[in-house]
């Protein structure tokens, strides 16, 4: 685990916890724009799933710095928060990666995949980390 992350907030990254993301980025007039999103974190980088030509998608190849909440689903009041930047992305595997990720939040691994869509895996490497809670 990346020696930012505390020890004490280390089960917000838990496949038990179920915690989501709330995803910061920049659009190109200048606004934010939040998403929540799922992801999951290999004890280097933190990962999630979109599909290529969605605005997520099309702002991180602009603007490759990123900022996201994970917040404690049973006590809003305690989260981490990251600031990171896009370090790859892949789409070999990330099919798969979304089906994981299904399967952390909703139990099973049948993503419904839209006709002609193509997956994309984003990888963040945290180079901030400030926790509350």
């Amino acid at each position: 685990m990346s020696s930012l992350i505390p020890e004490t907030f280390s089960d917000l990254l838990s496949r038990e916890k179920k915690a989501f993301a709330f995803l910061a980025l920049v659009k190109t007039d200048g606004s934010p724009q939040v998403t929540p999103i799922w992801f999951d974190y290999d004890g280097t980088y933190f990962n999630f799933n979109t599909a290529r030509g969605r605005l997520k998608d099309r702002l991180l190849h602009r603007h490759p710095r990123v900022a996201f909440v994970i917040q404690d689903p049973q006590n809003p009041y305690r989260y981490m928060q990251i600031s990171g930047r896009v370090v790859g992305e892949t789409e070999e595997g990330a099919v798969e990666q979304i089906c994981d990720l299904c399967e952390k939040y909703h139990g099973h691994r049948n993503y419904p995949l839209r006709p002609g869509e193509t997956r994309v895996t984003y990888r963040v490497v945290p180079e901030r980390i400030q926790t509350m809670g």
